[in-house]
C-alpha cells in the first residue's frame, strides 16, 4: 500500500488481510469476539500502566494495539454483517453530539451546571431507549469490583441517594469494619459470612475514596506499584546480607521495610 493511504485504511486494509480465510494468519482468523475480549483488557490496563510511568513514548504504541482491539471487533462484526468500522465511528459521534448540545448546537449554550443536568437526563432517555429503566442497568458486569462499586455509588449519587457530608461515610468504614472483625473472632466462623461482611467493608471503603475524590482503582493500583517497590528492596537488601526471603526471619524484613519507608 502506498504511503498516501491514510493510516487508519491501511490498519484496516491490514486487519481485513489477517483475517483472510484463505491467505489469513491462522491464529487469527481463528478468533471470536469471546476470545479477543481478555486481550482488550489486557491492552487496556497498558495503556493505563504507560500513563501512569508518563512513558509517552511506549503510551503511543500500547495505544496503537488498543485500537487495534476495536480494529479487530469491526472486521469480524463486518464478516458477520452486523456493522463495520465506519458505523462504530458514526455511532460515537451521533451520541457526542447528542449530549453535548452546549457545544453543537448553536442555538443551545447552557451553563456548566445546566449542562451536567442536561447530560444525565439525556443518558436516563437513552436508558429509557434500551428499555433500561434502572439508573445501574448499563453498568457492564464484568467491570472489575473496584470499578463497579466506583460507578454504582457514582450513579445512585446522581440521583440524590448518597450522603452530602463526610461523616456519615467515615462511621459506615468503620461500622463495617467493625461487623468484620467481629465475625471473624467468633469462636466458629461462618467463611460466607465472613466473606459478606469483608465485601461490605470494601464496598463502603470504595465510597470514602470516591468522596474523597479518587478513583479506588487508581489508589490501589499505586499502592501495589508502592508496595512491589519496597518489597524489592527488601529482597536486594536481603541478597547483600547473603539472605532471603525464606532464611530471614519477619523482624528482619520489617527492619528492612522501615528504614526504606523512612527514606523515602
Amino acid at each position: 500500500m502506498n504511503s498516501t493511504t491514510p493510516p487508519i485504511e491501511r490498519l484496516l486494509d491490514i486487519m481485513a488481510k489477517l483475517r483472510d480465510p484463505e491467505t489469513g494468519c491462522p491464529w487469527d482468523t481463528q478468533q471470536t469476539f469471546k476470545t479477543i475480549a481478555p486481550y482488550t483488557l489486557e491492552e487496556t490496563y497498558e495503556v493505563i500502566d504507560a500513563i501512569e510511568r508518563e512513558d509517552f513514548s511506549d503510551l503511543k504504541g500500547e495505544l496503537g494495539d488498543l485500537l487495534f482491539q476495536v480494529v479487530f471487533y469491526a472486521q469480524m462484526a463486518k464478516e458477520q454483517l452486523l456493522f463495520d468500522f465506519d458505523e462504530i465511528c458514526q455511532t460515537v459521534s451521533d451520541k457526542l453530539e447528542h449530549r453535548h448540545p452546549h457545544i453543537f448546537d448553536a442555538e443551545n449554550h447552557p451553563d456548566g451546571h445546566a449542562a451536567l443536568a442536561g447530560w444525565e437526563k439525556r443518558k436516563s432517555v437513552e436508558r429509557a431507549q434500551k428499555a433500561q429503566f434502572s439508573v445501574l442497568d448499563d453498568i457492564p458486569s464484568a467491570l472489575p469490583a473496584l470499578m463497579k462499586a466506583y460507578k454504582i455509588q457514582k450513579r445512585c449519587a446522581s440521583v440524590g441517594f448518597d450522603w452530602d457530608t463526610l461523616g456519615p461515610v467515615v462511621d459506615k468504614v468503620r461500622e463495617e469494619l467493625d461487623e468484620v472483625m467481629e465475625e471473624a473472632t467468633q469462636v466458629v466462623v461462618d467463611e460466607q459470612r465472613l466473606e459478606e461482611e469483608i465485601g461490605d467493608l470494601l464496598f463502603a471503603t470504595v465510597n470514602l475514596s470516591r468522596h474523597l475524590g479518587h478513583k479506588p482503582e487508581m489508589a490501589l493500583n499505586k499502592a501495589c506499584q508502592k508496595f512491589e517497590k519496597r518489597f524489592r528492596q527488601i529482597e536486594s537488601r536481603l541478597a547483600l546480607e547473603g539472605k532471603t526471603t525464606e532464611t530471614a526471619t519477619l523482624e528482619e524484613m520489617e527492619q528492612h521495610w522501615l528504614q526504606i519507608k523512612l527514606a523515602e
